[in-house]
């Protein structure tokens, strides 16, 4: 475990940078954002595009995989949001809070730190952890929340929906790319160097960025975020290891990829949401520093795990 810890470590070095630049002020919110923006728009869309366009969809779609992966991640939504009904808090609040325990930054840490870790192959099992959580689960959560504050569903609601996915560029970046495969022909040299060379900075800028949000996060209702950072970091990876190895015997490597991918901590996008619909912004922000912090030990140990 020593070896992957060793090898895990150069990236959350990163993301401490990073939160060491934003504590100090060396880096402001501000500047924190337009860099994310940066990252989220430029660079780690050139690197979605550049895997996508290297694939076809047969090598990224695998009915067993996503399977597996939407058990696991049902299984522990529903978990998370039964212990917040039996706190007693309203819908919208156990939805955000279901939302924390399934979702992983699989964009910013995921993509960046399980290629190089995992190798090439991992690419399209990872893509499609990503779609699914950024089409199904965040079409869920929103789904409920506005449901349950307009008590109905509206045709609104699903365009609105749908032009949200359309905006997101690493959906957009995603479906370009696998549109160019589908066409047979080989990316341009002068293209596919420029998707390198601008892809190159999503790594260390979207680490970097984690780092720089998170200290200006802060720690309130640390033992629900504590729980949470529990479901999400100890019994999502769990939950869909079990499917996937017993449940749906998915193939190793696609296997060990999702798994990985479930051990990640929780997405700064949930606190994106939460902050959009007013909906218990602090206690994503204490989930996702937490877990953040615990993930250097627990996805050193599922890495470990599951590459043993």
């Amino acid at each position: 475990m020593i070896a992957i810890l060793l090898k895990t470590l150069p990236f959350f070095a990163l993301i401490g940078l990073g939160y060491w630049a934003g504590r100090v002020r060396f880096f402001t919110p501000e500047a924190t954002g337009w860099l994310t923006k940066f990252v989220f728009y430029f660079a780690l869309s050139a690197m979605l595009f550049r895997f996508a366009s290297n694939l076809s969809l047969a090598e990224i779609w695998d009915g067993r995989f996503v399977a597996a992966y939407l058990w696991g991640c049902g299984v522990v939504y529903a978990i998370a949001m039964g212990a917040a009904f039996w706190r007693g808090i309203s819908v919208e609040e156990a939805a955000i809070e279901a939302q924390c325990a399934v979702i992983g930054n699989t964009g910013f840490l995921g993509v960046p730190m399980l290629v190089v870790l995992m190798g090439p192959q991992a690419a399209g099992p990872i893509l499609m952890v990503l779609s699914i959580d950024l089409i199904v689960f965040s079409t869920v959560v929103t789904l409920i929340i506005t449901g349950v504050r307009q008590g109905r569903m509206s045709l609104g609601i699903i365009k609105a929906l749908a032009i949200g996915l359309l905006k997101n560029p690493m959906i957009v970046s995603m479906a370009l790319g696998l549109a160019w495969s589908a066409t047979g022909f080989a990316v341009p040299t002068p293209i596919n160097d420029f998707m390198a060379l601008l892809g190159g900075a999503a790594t260390p800028g979207a680490l970097f960025a984690i780092g720089a949000s998170l200290a200006t996060k802060s720690a309130e209702r640390v033992e629900i975020a504590g729980w949470l950072s529990f479901c999400k970091l100890v019994l999502h990876p769990s939950a869909v290891a079990f499917a996937a190895i017993y449940l749906f015997r998915v193939d190793p490597g696609p296997a060990s990829v999702m798994i990985a991918a479930a051990a990640l901590p929780v997405a700064g996008n949930v606190y994106i949401l939460a902050q959009h619909f007013g909906v218990a912004p602090h206690r994503v922000s204490a989930s996702i520093l937490i877990s953040t912090a615990l993930s250097i030990l627990t996805v050193t140990i599922v890495m470990a795990l599951v590459t043993g």
